[in-house]
């Protein structure tokens, strides 16, 4: 197989995100691949604006990367025990473009929050939304860290050997899954 594409996904946009953090430690734990990260900087979604000037072109970038991934990764943080803002705003335009985008696409779903539980509510409904874009979610353990700022070094690498350990695990399923 050629070198597989993997996209990432951010739920945050905040540059020093723990969920930015958790995902360069998926992509090393993935192994080579060409990656894309995502950009979900785009407009609120308004019919009305679709209607008068159509998808933004941000959105149709977005959905031409999930449509030529091999595999996805998403990491979202939990605010106020939901799915955040930017990342349901994404999921909203990207049902608005013509042609499936996530069906059958191998994803996977983790989540670092400041939190004891780690991002779990936010993640279920993550994986909910999922749903009716019909995207692939492989089963395993939930990766979900809690006390997020005190599980990553000063250079963001994942510092706790049983997340590492799952994080690891689900990584290694996703490229297998890809690579079938």
């Amino acid at each position: 197989m050629p070198t597989p594409k993997l996209v990432t996904i951010s739920g945050s946009l905040r540059a020093g995100s723990f969920n930015r953090m958790l995902l360069r430690e998926a992509v090393h734990a993935f192994g080579p691949a060409e990656v894309v990260e995502a950009d979900l900087n785009l407009p609120l979604y308004d019919g009305d604006l679709e209607s008068s000037r159509g998808v933004p072109e941000a959105v149709h970038v977005l959905a031409d990367h999930l449509r030529n991934a091999d595999a996805i990764v998403i990491s979202s943080p939990e605010y106020n025990k939901g799915i955040t803002g930017v990342m349901k705003n994404a999921l909203d335009w990207i049902s608005r473009v013509k042609g499936p985008v996530f069906k059958n696409k191998l994803t996977v779903t983790m989540s670092a929050n400041a939190g004891r539980t780690g991002g779990e509510t936010g993640q279920f409904m993550l994986m909910s939304c999922l749903v009716p874009l019909q995207a692939h979610v492989l089963p395993g353990p939930m990766l979900c860290i809690a006390g997020a700022e005190n599980e990553f070094d000063e250079a963001g690498k994942l510092i706790n050997d049983r997340y590492h350990k799952v994080l690891t695990g689900k990584m290694e399923a996703l490229r297998a899954a890809a690579e079938q």
